[in-house]
């Protein structure tokens, strides 16, 4: 009985895998970039390649080494020239000129990253939280009220859901809007400290009003945390009356925005700015909800508001792309070192250890890339109407959290990596992969720090295996604990690895070739994910029956456990959103790079993770010892392909803007190469003091043994 279910795994049906590529044979394989790039962007092609047009306009680049003062009056024209250019409107009602196109809208946003991050999330900040805030969880009359002014950037706005003492515990935030019956309006207080709404993105300068989340009070009754439409500034951009707020200044990246914090006392706003779609406040103050449940009520609203955890996703994506880009391009101009040859020095992406580097990141980048497309149509399938249960829903946030979280981590990683491969060029700024790593950091933290995001996972996880065990009869539930009982055994006694060691002796390439095998693969990246949550769920069986302290003890007892659990699974999901991504390609060389390439993102995971799999004896001591080995080989056969995978990622020198990107690397390898031919073919060149050395012994060694021996 599988304890991973197909509710929380990516929704879209496995094909039959093809025929087994023949890897020894590298006659057939060769990247059809024009194909892969085609294949690359999915769904909404169109949508992005109109998208990267924009980015790549010198109109709305970041200028390095502007003050944040000028960056930020940057930004915030090129939020004008976005509208002007109607790149914003695209999931708005199309009664109000907007195109009602749930994915399509993600998919243009996520390319503002290359443009500048600060741009795509001032963007994502205006018309993917505030405007979806009001969008979502308003009604027809908030939407003919607020969204034209929102759309064409009258209003200016904020999404004020964080406060300094409750970040990702949305539940538990301290702003309350308290109901008055007699002025039927509601009064927005911020009561402490802590409860100012804290890195709020146009908060300090440009905002003019907020989506306020605060718990609405009314009748002495507290219905839980809800959205309020709050003014905050005049035309002059002065608060208003009892609201005050504070520049956050200076961050460690996107200073392009201006983050700040905002405060309440005694705001008093009309009834009807109550975004009521799933609550509502009559003149009398009786509260009604078409949803019981206050905490299904809690979650749906914040559901509605997935999608700045998707977009995350795919920004994170597009920025690795970029970074690897440059780094692969570079390593395959730069020379160092002359290990093989006397004249010519080595071309560093030639060197095994800077392919470990780099192409494992590119080999998940692409997994990334394949998850995140469908982890979109997911979104567009809930968002347009197409599949919108509950269950739906409840897929698309813990899809969105897990790759969210993976991905923006790999960005980070990656772009780190980048800079270093690419050595002193790689650190400075006109090459972007600081500034790049410097925006991103806080995409770990944004719409859900990750670690908490990861919870949310594993506990769906942990949620989905119950539900297997719910209708089961007693005969069957023994059977099963039977069967995971001998499992343990044969795993714990060494049976299993065994049987494994005998079949693999004698014949180590045999048993790397059962290592690449897709069925192999899968079956153990599968088994670790099950595995882990049995264990998981073994441990917090008990937990219902205990007091509410203890059962909080024993869950914090497991929860490192709880986050690589989540992180196994959101890792076998992107595999498989690979395997699937296969299917796609048509051209069989570009099928066969592309097989070697989730192979290798399949394997690294395999020996990232091979202590748990030695330690639960699902692999040999001999299978193991060739995992290493079977990477490298890998490695090698990817090497010559490794520019054109890059390539189909569809970015031009508009988008890098990396001078040691652009082909002048190798501009300066080729005239220092051409300088050193001249020098030897004209007899100037001076002699290296190693050569006169060796020629010196040479002649010594030849003297030496003609010399006739002396006679005794």
């Amino acid at each position: 009985m599988s304890q991973v279910t197909a509710a929380t795994r990516s929704t879209i049906p496995a094909k039959n895998a093809g025929p087994e590529p023949v890897y020894d044979d590298d006659s057939q394989a060769g990247v059809d970039v024009a194909a892969l790039g085609a294949a690359l962007l999915g769904r909404w092609a169109d949508v992005r390649r109109t998208a990267r047009e924009l980015a790549g306009r010198d109109a709305v680049h970041r200028i390095e080494g502007q003050s944040m003062a000028e960056h930020r009056k940057r930004v915030f024209e090129q939020m004008h020239y976005l509208v002007e250019h109607k790149a914003v409107h695209r999931v708005f009602p199309k009664s109000l000129g907007g195109g009602e196109d749930h994915g399509g809208n993600i998919a243009g946003f996520e390319e503002l990253v290359i443009a500048d991050p600060s741009l795509q999330i001032k963007a994502g900040v205006q018309w993917g939280l505030f405007g979806a805030a009001v969008l979502h969880l308003g009604t027809e009359e908030h939407h003919e009220k607020w969204l034209p002014g929102i759309m064409n950037l009258e209003i200016p706005g904020c999404f004020a859901m964080t406060e300094t003492g409750h970040g990702s515990d949305v539940a538990s935030i301290g702003t309350t809007a308290t109901f008055d019956p007699d002025a039927d309006e509601f009064i927005v207080n911020t009561p402490f400290r802590a409860a100012w709404k804290e890195y709020i993105g146009n908060a300090a300068i440009d905002g003019l009003a907020a989506v306020v989340f605060a718990h609405l009070i009314t009748q002495g009754i507290d219905h839980g945390v809800h959205a309020f439409y709050v003014p905050l500034r005049n035309g002059e951009k002065e608060f208003l009356p009892g609201i005050g707020g504070e520049d956050d200044g200076l961050k460690g990246g996107l200073n392009g925005i201006d983050n700040g914090r905002l405060h309440f006392t005694n705001v008093r706003i009309p009834r009807a700015n109550l975004l009521n779609r799933y609550g509502d406040v009559d003149e009398h103050g009786t509260y009604a909800s078409p949803i019981a449940s206050p905490g299904r009520r809690f979650f749906t609203m914040l559901g509605t508001l997935v999608q700045g955890r998707v977009s995350l996703d795919g920004a994170a994506v597009a920025a690795t792309k970029v970074g690897m880009k440059i780094a692969i391009h570079y390593a395959s101009e730069r020379r160092q070192f002359n290990a093989s040859s006397d004249t010519a020095e080595e071309v560093i992406l030639d060197y095994q250890r800077h392919q470990r580097r780099l192409l494992p990141r590119l080999a998940t980048t692409y997994a990334a890339s394949f998850a995140h497309e469908e982890l979109l149509q997911k979104f567009d399938d809930v968002f347009s109407g197409a599949h919108d249960s509950d269950e739906d829903r409840e897929d698309l946030e813990t899809l969105a959290a897990a790759f969210k979280s993976l991905s923006t981590w790999h960005a980070l990683d990656t772009l780190r990596e980048c800079r270093e491969a690419c050595g002193g060029a790689g650190f400075m700024a006109e090459n972007r992969l600081t500034s790049l790593r410097a925006d991103l950091d806080v995409y770990a933290t944004f719409e859900g720090d990750n670690t908490v995001l990861l919870q949310l996972v594993a506990k769906r996880l942990l949620a989905d295996y119950a539900k297997e065990f719910k209708n089961v009869d007693f005969g069957m539930m023994a059977r099963f604990v039977a069967e995971q009982a001998t499992e343990l055994t044969l795993h714990r006694t060494g049976l299993r690895r065994a049987v494994q060691t005998f079949a693999d002796s004698g014949d180590e390439r045999r048993s790397a070739v059962a290592l690449r095998d897709e069925d192999a693969q899968r079956s153990l990246l599968t088994d670790r994910v099950e595995t882990m949550v049995g264990n998981l769920a073994g441990e917090l069986k008990v937990a219902a029956k205990m007091p509410k302290e203890q059962a909080a003890q024993l869950f914090n007892s497991q929860q490192n456990e709880l986050i690589e659990t989540a992180v196994a699974h959101a890792e076998l999901l992107q595999w498989e959103a690979f395997t699937r991504g296969l299917d796609t390609i048509k051209d069989a060389g570009t099928h066969e790079v592309l097989t070697r390439l989730r192979d290798l993102f399949g394997l690294c995971l395999i020996e990232r993770n091979l202590a748990w799999y030695l330690m639960n004896g699902r692999l040999s001591n001999q299978r193991a010892r060739t995992l290493g080995d079977y990477i490298n080989r890998l490695l090698a056969r990817l090497r010559p392909h490794a520019v054109d995978l890059v390539d189909a990622f569809g970015y031009e020198q508009q988008h890098l803007r990396a001078p040691i990107a652009s082909g002048a690397e190798k501009e300066r390898q080729d005239e220092a190469m051409a300088y050193q031919r001249k020098e030897r073919a004209s007899g100037n060149a001076a002699m290296d003091e190693k050569i006169l050395i060796e020629r010196v012994k040479s002649a010594g060694n030849k003297i030496s043994k003609k010399a006739p021996r002396k006679k005794a």
